[in-house]
């Protein structure tokens, strides 16, 4: 007799303990950032897996471009810039040659990757968001991100640029602005998009006037 009444004491102490075992609660998920949705917009979820990145750099009027090309290894930081000569470098340990043509690099791929610089360069600029801006090329109303760069450090401090994109946060346009002056210093149009290896990339930026573009050649993408 014991032993049956202790075996139900047993088992309705387990069971007082099975129904006052707090429930885990979900961990909820973080909100993205306005940056953060852009770069994931634009693929950034896939460049992790990427092995290598070529892509030529033409800027011009659409009769005379001039044109360079770049063949990046991010997972290595080895840089193959193709101009007039080739130089082989790494990002890693430069010398004054590799110094000088990296800016070129930074520069030309900011053009191709700036949504994925809005997360790799987070700590480096403060930012504004505003809904319902008159885009200034098209002219139509779109959201907004103005980031500005700090004074300290990179190749261009102080520098200040402001990103249209719709709902879907994929960039329609966006102004330059040196030093963060109020007026822009170059204004274009990120257009002509294709999908490589699940990156999103512009290959075209136009001015509103003219014929003056700046685009992409020779893209691709190798995953490893």
């Amino acid at each position: 007799m014991k032993y049956y009444f202790f075996l139900a004491l047993f088992c309705f102490t387990l069971i007082s303990a099975c129904k006052t075992e707090p429930k885990a609660e979900p961990t909820p998920e973080k909100e993205l950032s306005i940056p953060e949705k852009i770069a994931q917009a634009h693929g950034y979820d896939a460049w992790k897996s990427v092995k290598e990145i070529t892509f030529t750099f033409k800027v011009g009027r659409d009769s005379t471009k001039l044109g360079r090309t770049w063949v990046w290894e991010p997972k290595t930081n080895k840089v193959t810039s193709i101009s007039s000569d080739t130089l082989v470098y790494n990002r890693k340990s430069m010398d004054s040659i590799a110094l000088e043509r990296n800016g070129g690099f930074i520069n030309d791929r900011f053009w191709i990757l700036a949504p994925f610089n809005l997360i790799w360069d987070a700590n480096n600029y403060t930012s504004e968001h505003k809904e319902n801006q008159k885009a200034p090329i098209s002219g139509e109303s779109m959201q907004k991100l103005t980031i500005v760069y700090g004074n300290e450090g990179g190749y261009t401090p102080g520098d200040a640029y402001d990103f249209y994109f719709k709902d879907d946060f994929v960039l329609r346009e966006w102004v330059f602005r040196k030093a963060n002056q109020a007026g822009p210093s170059m204004t274009t149009t990120w257009e002509d998009y294709v999908t490589m290896e699940g990156l999103k990339l512009a290959q075209d930026h136009r001015k509103a006037e003219g014929d003056f573009s700046l685009n992409f050649t020779n893209l691709s993408v190798i995953k490893e």
